[in-house]
């Protein structure tokens, strides 16, 4: 994939994003006062996580990003919008002064994750209404669109989403949560992970089984297609044509969290780009396999996925 051809496409992400917040430090004595370990932080870390997270990865590939979604007005609030100004997306954020920007707090120690404390709670349907007045706005502008369902409150109006893109005629990209796949209808793909699938459709004992119930979903649901995102497996895409089954990168995993925004912020990317299905989910999952070598939400950059070409 051209380097300029990338640079020329600008992405819309929509949905709930968060700080994602590391304290590292060492644990080398049990705490007198309860069975736990003591955590001696020795220094600390803000990245951007959920749809922020997705946004960045889009950016580092080497196309535009732009950000809706709502924070607090808040201390985290200010930091997100910091790290989002210093990476270069376009930053498209209502705030909301009666909630809390979401955070994900994590202690580390010794590599390996002690602890995780979330703060979190839901916008007004005002500022919800507002997020979906200013995305009817957006979308003429944009070559893709992804919507970053973490199950905050943040994609209330997902539906209306859909319709829009679709009228449009713009991709429309779902990373989905929850039970109820029926308010993503329409969409051009979704991208669940094994577990996000079986609590749909419910369990599986073969691959043929899992065929159908993820092409009846499809059906059903009227996707272009939908992404399997297999863990060590790697991914499936189904579509009308039948299904592509892209083997697992061979290498070390280090830590899975933020996988699944990389698979899709690239498969937006290249689809925006001008690539086929195919071509966007082989290049997704090479994306995949280079994250979860590092630790925490990380993304991938053009270099690191392209080389040199």
């Amino acid at each position: 994939m051209d380097q300029s051809v990338l640079a020329a496409k600008r992405i819309l992400v929509v949905g709930d994003c968060m700080l994602d917040q590391y304290w590292f430090g060492d644990a080398e004595r049990i705490s007198p006062e309860a069975p736990v370990p003591v955590v001696r932080v020795l220094r600390t870390d803000a990245r951007l996580g959920g749809a922020a997270n997705v946004a960045l990865n889009i950016k580092t590939l080497g196309a535009r990003a732009a950000l809706m979604s709502v924070a607090g007005e808040d201390e985290a609030g200010h930091t997100l919008k910091g790290l989002l100004e210093a990476s270069g997306i376009e930053s498209l954020l209502e705030t909301d002064a009666s909630i809390k920007t979401t955070v994900k707090l994590r202690i580390v120690a010794r590599q390996q994750q002690m602890l995780r404390a979330d703060f979190e709670n839901t916008p007004t349907v005002e500022v919800l209404s507002a997020l979906l007045g200013a995305y009817g706005g957006q979308i003429k502008n944009a070559d893709a669109i992804v919507l970053s369902d973490y199950g905050k409150g943040g994609l209330n109006h997902i539906r209306q989403m859909i319709e829009l893109a679709r009228e449009a005629h713009v991709p429309v990209l779902i990373d989905p949560k929850g039970s109820d796949y029926s308010r993503y209808r329409g969409a051009t793909l979704i991208t669940p992970n094994r577990a996000e699938l079986a609590l749909v459709t419910g369990s599986w004992s073969s691959e043929e089984e899992l065929r159908c119930k993820a092409q009846n979903l499809r059906k059903e649901l009227q996707l272009k297609a939908l992404l399997l995102t297999r863990s060590e497996e790697g991914m499936t895409l189904y579509t009308e044509q039948g299904e592509l089954t892209v083997p697992a990168q061979a290498r070390e995993v280090f830590d899975v969290l933020g996988a699944g925004d990389t698979v899709i912020a690239v498969t937006a990317a290249m689809l925006a780009a001008g690539a086929d299905l195919e071509e966007a989910v082989r290049t997704a999952n090479r994306a995949g396999g280079i994250v979860v070598g590092k630790l925490g939400t990380a993304s991938v950059s053009y270099s690191e996925l392209f080389g040199d070409q």
